[in-house]
């Protein structure tokens, strides 16, 4: 079959250029072309020769220190940006399949763009870690040429009568809107850094963390890649590998993970939301609103992950059925292969319909929602870590301004301020834990209800019934489970009181041979701990057993 950039059919007009060449589909696509290839001529020098590595005026020990104004949106764009232009290269494959010749045209552009966008990226990172900025401008003037391009492109299509039904005009409006928005990006750094067009620039230092040699915990630190997939922990693990590892090779927190910092955090919550409501800052509230003010935000991101990953999870049943649905249609039904400019252009609906597009899309939907998955674990855990070492440091500061009456009277024992530093601070940080679950399951079972009614039709809302009416069933579980939980907790402060009384009146135990009764007190009260215990456990067996078990009491009214 014959290859050329513009295809090489007798009767195309892909090379006529009477009507302007701006109206010629094959020339807008060169054009394209341009600012892609400026920018991997521009900066492979820099990459290769090293520039960007030896500009640094500052030597640190690690390499990844700085992060630019918008740095977590840059990245996110060039994500977007990735898969937007290979869905592109995709959509002109399919295109291109249609036609008698090979138009190059149609996807070579794309692979460029892809090109470039991946070359962006590691030649920002480059800068950002050797902190030169002014070579951003190479960056500023490719998004502004890429920006012009990609709109004229986007405005000859809609000359064309070109809309929404074509999957290139789609694509095309995204790529616009991803350019111009990583062109401001780049417009705010410099208007953060002033590294040009002001006299001054703008000198930032380095985190005070990367500057103490003993912080080898980096991921608040890295570029938001490192981030998703830990890469910056390979050196650790292998270090891990060959020989055991210690405190001093883990090495020190940040400064904002340390306990302090997060007591000083919490403090200042406190004190905020009392001079808000200085009444209402009494009781179980005032603890869960300074909480809340102080911690949750990191909790809604870690739900944001979670909801995200558990919706990129009914991704992949949605392509396996679209490929099923695919590859069992034998007899297809021939369309009209309408072109534009010279070309056909395949539709949104052609190209979901395609079982190799949905082969990588569920490739891609699965890698994504680990890594969303897992992102949310991370940031519950950390999130929980912080809050626990919060806690524990406020109780220490309250145990450390009490009055020896207030041990002696009784108002406070040695049981309860050990329940409150490693039972109930533990509570809270299993809550953080698992508190995304709270959003997530709701979102799961509203959306696989809705596509199950989608698939199955009437009897899906059969199995959704039996869910609301194995709900109730559930939450008695869970009640009884908080409850069996809440007298264990005061039995062992009981048992934990008695024990602390028994040895500080040791001598007068033993000197009126008191010994038997106080162990009796002891071991009836450990017995009744042990009844609570007992019960705890089996409510646990239950309610974890439940969940497997009711699965088939869901499937059997539908099917």
């Amino acid at each position: 079959m014959p290859l050329a950039f513009c295809g090489s059919e007798n009767h195309s007009a892909a090379y006529r250029v009477d009507q302007g060449v701006l109206n010629n589909g094959c020339f807008v696509d060169a054009l394209n072309v341009v600012p892609h290839v400026f920018l991997l001529f521009i900066t492979f020098p820099i990459l290769f020769i090293g520039w960007g590595s030896q500009s640094s005026k500052v030597h640190i020990h690690h390499s990844t220190w700085l992060h630019f104004p918008g740095h977590n949106l840059r990245w996110i764009l060039t994500f977007m940006l990735l898969f937007v232009l290979v869905c592109e290269i995709a959509e002109g494959i399919l295109s291109d399949g249609v036609t008698e010749s090979r138009h190059l045209h149609l996807y070579m552009p794309a692979g460029m763009a892809f090109m470039a966008t991946v070359t962006s990226v590691v030649y920002y990172h480059n800068i950002e870690t050797s902190n030169f900025p002014k070579l951003l401008i190479a960056l500023l003037v490719y998004w502004t040429l890429a920006f012009i391009t990609k709109t004229i492109k986007f405005v000859k299509f809609y000359d064309h009568a070109i809309g929404f039904s074509q999957l290139r005009f789609c694509l095309t409006g995204l790529l616009v809107i991803l350019y111009g928005l990583l062109l401001l990006v780049e417009v705010n750094v410099i208007r953060v850094r002033r590294y040009i067009f002001f006299k001054t620039p703008r000198e930032v230092k380095p985190p005070e963390d990367l500057q103490d040699l003993g912080v080898r915990f980096l991921q608040p630190f890295v570029n938001l890649l490192s981030k998703g997939t830990y890469w910056w922990m390979n050196a650790f693990i292998k270090t891990a590998h060959k020989k055991p590892i210690d405190l001093r090779a883990i090495g020190k927190l940040p400064i904002a993970m340390r306990a302090l910092t997060n007591y000083r955090r919490l403090c200042k919550a406190f004190d905020t939301q009392a001079r808000k409501d200085a009444q209402s800052m009494q009781g179980a509230r005032a603890i869960w609103r300074a909480l809340s003010h102080a911690f949750g935000r990191r909790l809604v991101l870690s739900s944001t992950f979670r909801i995200l990953a558990d919706l990129l999870g009914f991704a992949g049943p949605l392509c396996i059925f679209g490929i099923v649905d695919h590859l069992g249609k034998e007899n297809r039904v021939s369309q009209t292969k309408t072109q534009f400019l010279g070309v056909y252009f395949v539709s949104s609906q052609e190209f979901l319909a395609n079982a190799y597009v949905l082969a990588v899309l569920l490739f891609l939907a699965l890698l994504l929602q680990r890594t969303f998955l897992q992102a949310s674990y991370y940031v519950a855990i950390e999130t929980g870590i912080n809050l626990r070492g919060a806690i524990q440091t406020k109780i220490y500061n309250k145990i450390m301004h009490l009055s020896t009456s207030n041990l002696s009277m009784g108002e406070m024992t040695a049981g309860q301020i050990c329940n409150l530093v490693a039972i109930d601070t533990n509570q809270l940080m299993w809550f953080f834990f698992l508190c995304p679950n709270l959003w997530a399951m709701p979102v799961q079972i509203i959306v696989g209800v809705i596509l199950l009614y989608y698939i199955l039709g009437v009897s899906a809302l059969i199995g959704a019934t039996v869910i609301i009416l194995l709900a109730p069933v559930q939450y008695f579980v869970a009640t009884k489970l908080s409850q069996a939980q809440r007298s264990t907790l005061e039995y062992s402060n009981e048992r934990l009181k008695q024990t602390n009384e028994m040895l500080r009146g040791i001598k007068l135990l033993k000197l009126y041979a008191w010994e038997n009764i106080f162990r009796t007190r002891v071991e009836m009260t450990r017995k009744k701990e042990m009844t609570s215990l007992r019960a705890f456990a089996v409510y646990t067996s239950i309610s974890s057993e439940s969940t497997p078990t009711s699965q088939p009491c869901v499937l059997l009214p539908e099917f």
